[in-house]
């Protein structure tokens, strides 16, 4: 991210309502551009084209999976050093020990603040 740029955030989710709190959160709060993708594949597609600055990406959806979506991101040398968000409604006590070894920058859990959401994301990411 280019100093004094406006940081670009892809947020996927296959929840359309997650999605749009989300977005209006990272933009109103945080004021961030968001790129929205309902999954993996999709995210993985804009990724590649429009290279975010970071990824918000929900763990549990349908097709490609969060961890998923998370290792095709790091395999590809376009878009291997995005920095990751997991987004996740269900934390096992073992889950965040597997995720640190994907060498994800962090994982907010749901349901969030939106209020808050730019300054845990801002935090994690170093921002």
């Amino acid at each position: 991210m280019a100093d004094g740029a406006v940081p670009t955030v892809l947020v996927v989710d296959d929840d359309d309502s997650i999605r749009e709190i989300t977005q209006i959160a990272l933009e109103l709060v945080g004021g961030w551009q968001v790129l929205p993708a309902s999954g993996g594949e999709e995210a993985v597609r804009i990724a590649r084209e429009q290279r975010p600055d970071a990824v918000l990406l929900d763990v549990m959806m349908p097709g490609m999976d969060g961890p998923s979506t998370f290792q095709h991101l790091r395999d590809d040398a376009a878009t291997r050093d995005i920095p990751v968000v997991f987004l996740t409604a269900k934390i096992r006590g073992d889950a965040h020990e597997a995720w640190a070894g994907l060498a994800v920058a962090g994982v907010i859990s749901k349901p969030f603040d939106p209020m808050s959401l730019a300054t845990e994301m801002a935090a994690l990411l170093g921002w």
